[in-house]
């Protein structure tokens, strides 16, 4: 628990410190747009974008074929637009990264780690209609 608490903590003080480093290079108003208009684009890329991903998962259930990648691609595509909505530059360049298919590439192997690791351990529950 306290790692997480001060895992927070510092990321809080990292982000803060980098709004005032660029709010002091290219000023406060240029960076409080830049802060709203990448939060605007998150939104955007989420409502968009993260719906295309959802309907190459149902496309690749209707084909009975496995959904597995559709499925890691729409939960990058999902959180990479849900960080670019957060305010900071930290997560702005993490969200950037997880929409970018070149980066993402490197995000797959981990998302398939993680998921194989849940289900390993019966952590994931499947719900049927």
């Amino acid at each position: 628990m306290r790692k997480i608490v001060f895992g927070f903590l510092g990321y809080v003080l990292l982000e803060l410190a980098l709004l005032i480093v660029v709010g002091k290079l290219i000023g406060v108003l240029p960076t409080l747009l830049l802060v709203v208009a990448t939060s605007v684009l998150g939104i955007y890329v989420v409502k968009n974008k993260g719906m295309n991903s959802v309907r190459s998962v149902k496309q690749a259930l209707e084909n009975r074929e496995a959904p597995g990648t559709a499925m890691v691609d729409t939960m990058l595509n999902f959180s990479g637009g849900f960080l670019l909505a957060l305010p900071g530059f930290l997560t702005d360049v993490l969200g950037v990264l997880l929409l970018m298919p070149i980066s993402r590439k490197l995000f797959q192997p981990i998302v398939y780690y993680w998921m194989r690791k849940k289900m390993k351990h019966n952590q994931v529950i499947i719900v049927q209609k």
